[in-house]
């Protein structure tokens, strides 16, 4: 695989620290650019960073002493300069969606960890082990866009990750109704207890946004294509609580969902943990050895012993068992700031590349 040169765009948030860390050793993608917003640019990333170094994995020494752009005003400069771009700014959402299109019309591809551009019809929200075929859309797009190298692609939101996972596999006996509580580590607002005291030994049942994305979001991850738009399926519907709570890392679902042809329990169990698809068996770098972990103790997954399986890339999975209501009940769990974001994107992007999409 040719080697490909990556800027990196809001590289100062938690979110772009966590996608220098990831990309630091990467074999495919050489970070050549980091960008943030105006206040940061000229700056070292170091001084940029200091006292704001957000994740448990220290600073690249390689990036320090690296001088910011400016996202906006060196928009041109960035774009000639590398072969695509991730995205993780702080804006808001008309901004973020002027500004990844601004990217793409200048034929420089966009990786994007932001919500903005998630609901528009031609641009995927791709998790390659489930929906790799979205990719198909980006012709599309690009003909939208008058473009012929450039277009956005988008993760989806990162408490999706530790559920809808686990219901691909399990869509041919038809998924009619799903319910999910979700428990949301604080790093998912960019936050640790030094910044965010006021959560500790606290739960708050509200997150701004999140159950609206919750119950949308995987209706598209589970569409498909027609007439140029991705179309969602709405032969199911979600319904989703959103509760933060005082954890550093790894997201939780606790999950309930309702078939129009009921599996046996033990069938589901054997189609997750040996669930493959075309993305697995590709080789990419940030694959996990395995995409959906089962753990048949009562007390697992837990996000302290678990987040961090292979890598922060997989799913762990536990506790399926019946419902009165529903007709089974599980927990999922993964990392928000690896699977569900920055490493969900780099994934994403190196599916792209294999495909011959960038």
């Amino acid at each position: 695989m040719k080697k490909y040169n990556v800027g990196v765009i809001g590289a100062t948030g938690m979110v772009g620290q966590r996608f220098l860390a990831i990309l630091a050793n990467h074999p495919w993608f050489d970070v050549k650019v980091l960008a943030a917003s105006g206040r940061s640019a000229g700056k070292t990333y170091g001084e940029a960073v200091e006292g704001r170094w957000r994740i448990t994995t220290p600073m690249p020494e390689k990036y320090r002493d690296v001088v910011l752009k400016d996202a906006t005003a060196d928009m041109d400069e960035i774009a000639q300069s590398v072969d695509f771009v991730f995205c993780a700014v702080d804006m808001k959402k008309d901004e973020i969606r002027a500004l990844e299109e601004a990217y793409a019309k200048r034929e420089c591809p966009v990786i994007s960890n932001n919500s903005a551009n998630r609901l528009v019809p031609d641009v995927p929200m791709i998790v390659p082990e489930i929906n790799p075929e979205h990719a198909e859309i980006i012709p599309f797009q690009r003909k939208r866009l008058g473009t012929k190298r450039g277009f956005i692609a988008v993760k989806s939101n990162c408490s999706l990750q530790t559920y809808v996972p686990a219901l691909q596999p399990l869509r041919k006996f038809g998924i009619e109704k799903v319910l999910v509580c979700t428990y949301q580590a604080i790093s998912g607002a960019g936050k640790t207890f030094e910044s965010w005291p006021e959560m500790i030994d606290n739960v708050i049942p509200y997150i701004g946004g999140e159950e609206e994305k919750s119950e949308i979001e995987p209706l598209k991850l589970f569409g498909k294509i027609e007439n140029g738009a991705i179309v969602p399926d709405k032969s199911m519907s979600f319904t989703a609580q959103c509760i933060r709570v005082p954890v550093t890392d790894g997201h939780m679902g606790a999950v309930f969902v309702k078939f129009k042809n009921k599996p046996a329990l033990d069938e589901i169990i054997d189609l997750w943990e040996n669930y493959t698809n075309e993305a697995t068996g590709l080789g990419l770098p940030s694959s996990p050895e395995k995409f959906l972990r089962y753990f048949r103790e009562d007390n697992r997954p837990q996000t302290r012993l678990d987040r961090d399986n292979d890598g922060g890339m997989s799913v762990s999975l536990g506790r399926l068992r019946p419902d009165t209501q529903y007709d089974y009940k599980f927990v999922g769990m993964a990392h928000n700031t690896l699977r569900g974001a920055a490493g969900g994107a780099v994934l994403m992007a190196e599916y792209l590349c294999a495909k011959g999409y960038i």
